[in-house]
């Protein structure tokens, strides 16, 4: 079979399946997940290259979508809350690890760890149907500040080897930071200085077509600029969504592109993103892996309602089942660092495991939250 015809089952399987969780109140990411890993049991001879240049594809819209939902203000100030619950979780999770590995200390107890503390923007996108715009914010900023800083552990694990000294691999991270504060300093010049000459000239552009072309234009260098400082490409999908909001271009001008953004990622790439991951899970699951699963998500979940905090136990419970979403980014890493040889066997299993296992249960409890908060609701109704 040829490319487009996997391409085509894809899409088709993925999006029936999505449609079906979408109407049972899941997120229709779910679906396409279990897609693919239904489909990883009948398509056995998918040419793999193409495939996983789709599935890059896939990463880099998804990421540029995330950006696309959060201001570098909101960013700022969910940040600060989100950071040290993030930097909290990622010691507890690495102490975890540390009995998967004989509790000896290396370079994949650390990506474990990672893999472990990790959450998903597009599944605390998909989740804000069940808890409304307030629990957005330090949620998705978790996802986003962890979700960048595995992407550049790993990058960082890669450059090291190239690198091969502390002092090269120094110069590499520098100019990684240069890069990103480049680009923020940039957007907030522009912000300040040139906002409404930006607004005017995208005004002048007659279809929808031009601006979503411009953008991705700015998407795809900030993508190889990000290659070319040692970072994944898909930061600079991230970076290009970030700091293309509404009051830098105009509502009108961020309607467009995010239309059209949202209907090729979640239409067309996500779903092969999604059912590439799922094809490729090849972790072993035992008895012992899933109750290191469940002891890893239910530490974490714990941990976290704990540190979210906010005197509702219903409310510090819904910004924990979006900040403890794990993510199919997780199970790419491991896979990534299982390829390096530096995580492997039972640890891995549970890594992988853990990042697929993980969104279906954020995904059902939230499920179920909403399900309580309608009834609820419904109790409190004055009756007629």
């Amino acid at each position: 079979m040829q490319i487009i015809g996997y391409v085509l089952i894809i899409i088709a399987v993925g999006r029936f399946l999505a449609e079906l969780f979408e109407r049972i109140g899941y997120p229709g990411l779910v679906g396409e997940i279990t897609a693919g890993l239904l489909l990883g049991y009948f398509l056995r001879d998918f040419p793999a290259q193409e495939m996983n240049l789709l599935a890059e594809f896939g990463i880099f819209f998804l990421m540029i979508s995330a950006g696309l939902e959060i201001t570098p203000e909101e960013l700022h100030i969910g940040g600060r809350r989100a950071l040290p619950i993030y930097l909290v979780t990622l010691v507890v999770m690495f102490l975890l690890t540390l009995p998967l590995t004989g509790y000896s200390f290396g370079m994949g107890n650390v990506l474990a760890a990672s893999i472990f503390a990790v959450a998903s923007a597009p599944v605390v996108v998909r989740l804000k149907r069940f808890f409304g715009e307030d629990y957005l914010h330090v949620a998705l900023s978790y996802a986003i500040i962890s979700e960048v800083s595995i992407l550049t552990l790993v990058y960082v694990l890669a450059n090291f080897r190239e690198a091969g000294s502390p002092l090269g691999l120094g110069i590499i991270l520098l100019k990684q930071a240069l890069f990103v504060g480049i680009v923020l300093y940039i957007n907030y010049a522009i912000g300040i200085q040139h906002k409404v000459w930006l607004m005017t000239k995208l005004r002048r552009l007659r279809s929808d077509e031009a601006v979503f072309g411009l953008f991705m234009v700015l998407a795809s260098l900030l993508g190889f600029i990000s290659e070319e400082v040692g970072m994944h490409f898909t930061i600079g999908g991230f970076l290009a969504g970030l700091i293309l909001h509404s009051d830098l271009v105009g509502t009108r001008q961020y309607e467009r592109v995010e239309t059209i953004i949202s209907g090729v990622t979640y239409g067309i790439f996500a779903p092969i993103f999604f059912a590439w991951r799922g094809m490729n899970f090849q972790a072993g699951v035992t008895w012992t892996v899933l109750y290191l699963m469940l002891v890893v998500y239910a530490v974490r979940f714990l941990l976290t309602v704990v540190l979210a905090w906010d005197g509702s136990p219903g409310s510090s419970i819904a910004k924990a089942t979006g900040l403890v979403s794990f993510g199919v980014l997780g199970l790419l890493v491991a896979d990534l660092g299982n390829g390096y040889g530096v995580i492997s066997g039972e640890l891995y299993s549970v890594a992988a495991f853990t990042s697929i296992a993980g969104i279906f249960l954020a995904a059902t409890i939230g499920r179920l939250l909403s399900l309580v908060g309608k009834e609820d609701k419904a109790s409190k109704a004055p009756v007629a």
